[in-house]
């Protein structure tokens, strides 16, 4: 095989296109930053399998089991005369322990709760009552009035009230006093209606982010390639490391800001759950972290090998012959390893038909650009056969 052509010569770019392609870079970043927080937001918050998975992780989670039970008992004796309804239940002569009674019931009674939130019947109401909260808060963000969802004039709440109503019974409670429980007792407010005009101009801003300036920053990316004409490798490697500090930032403001959120605005009582509530609503971001993390990666290797090194010209050296001269060997080798990470299904990307098209047309192009390389370095892939002579004419005689 012949020895690697050597690049053609380019022109160096100029201080004022490099200056050029580096802000392109960096803005893309920033505005890349911005939507990596909107996405998030917007499956989180507006996907309904998004949204039910995480209620399903919180009620399992002994943390929260632990806070839920601890408030929900809370809530029962705040509005329940306890000692009143067990002494209903007591001898006459028994009856001045109920007060004591009550008391030392409290704590076995949220060890209680706590063990009825393992139920899985008990687990689907919570999921239930979650999913209900949901359809209210997206009919109130979007404006809009859904079948059978009342929106409560813009104030949507948690209404833990049938989780309440259930374990009062559990607990030797007489249903006469379980039903004097008042209607807004465990009800948790998610927005107010005061807070509505501010809140449904975030959710336009953030779909708007997560969709047009996505839009945007891929074009910049893009502008950065177009301007850097003789350092697109290198370009190409700038991106894919911008995409991994990108990712790295996006893991360390979810640990260190989510840290710093949750301690100073919760009590200590209630910090390790409000830790495992912010854990699994983030999950979805922290994969976005990882995500960009490993485009970036791909990108940065994709330029490796198209670079200078001897590892990289050995590499392309080697699929050379069949890059150049057996394309569709090729192209089967690389739609395998895309089917491959395919059923993997890493990134919300690969598990979804737009990220899968857009994802694979930039695989594609990636292959053209380096067999284009390769057919200039390595144009030689094939051995040229020697061509045997002609056979002498019939009735000739071979000297």
């Amino acid at each position: 095989m012949a020895e690697p052509l050597p690049p053609a010569p380019t022109a160096p770019l100029t201080r004022g296109r490099r200056t050029a392609v580096w802000a392109l870079i960096t803005i893309a970043s920033v505005l890349g930053l911005l939507v990596i927080l909107a996405t998030w937001v917007n499956r989180q918050m507006f996907d309904n399998g998004t949204w039910n998975k995480a209620s399903a992780q919180l009620i399992q989670d002994p943390s929260v089991q632990t806070a839920l039970s601890t408030y929900l008992v809370t809530s029962l004796y705040d509005n329940v005369d306890v000692p009143a309804a067990l002494a209903q239940r007591l001898p006459p002569g028994l009856k001045p322990l109920a007060v004591p009674a009550a008391a030392a019931l409290r704590q076995p009674a949220t060890d209680g709760v706590k063990l009825l939130l393992t139920r899985p019947r008990v687990q689907k109401l919570w999921i239930e009552t979650n999913a209900l909260t949901h359809q209210r808060l997206i009919a109130v963000l979007e404006n809009k009035t859904r079948d059978g969802i009342d929106t409560g004039n813009g104030k949507v709440t948690i209404d833990l009230g049938a989780l309440l109503a259930s374990i009062g019974p559990q607990l030797g409670l007489p249903a006469a006093a379980v039903a004097k429980i008042p209607p807004n007792t465990g009800v948790i407010t998610v927005m107010r209606s005061d807070q509505l005009g501010i809140v449904q101009k975030a959710v336009k801003a953030v779909k708007a982010v997560s969709v047009w300036v996505f839009v945007l920053v891929l074009i910049l990316f893009a502008a950065a390639l177009y301007l850097a004409v003789g350092e697109r490798r290198r370009t190409l490697r700038n991106i894919g490391w911008a995409f991994i500090l990108l990712g790295l930032l996006v893991l360390v403001v979810r640990r260190f800001g989510g840290n710093y959120a949750v301690d100073s605005l919760t009590t200590t009582q209630y910090r390790h759950p409000a830790h495992q509530v912010w854990e699994i609503y983030t999950s979805e971001l922290r994969d976005l972290g990882w995500a960009t993390i490993l485009y970036g990666a791909f990108g940065v290797l994709g330029a490796v090998l198209a670079g200078p090194t001897h590892i990289a010209t050995q590499a392309r050296r080697h699929i050379a012959p069949v890059l150049n001269d057996n394309q569709g060997i090729a192209w089967a080798a690389v739609a395998f390893a895309y089917l491959l990470l395919i059923l993997w299904g890493g990134t919300h990307a690969l598990r979804t038909p737009l990220g899968i098209l857009v994802l694979g047309a930039l695989l594609a192009v990636g292959v053209v650009a380096l067999r284009r390389q390769t057919l200039v370095e390595f144009p030689s892939t094939v051995a040229i056969e020697p061509v045997p002579p002609p056979p002498p004419p019939v009735g000739v005689a071979s000297s």
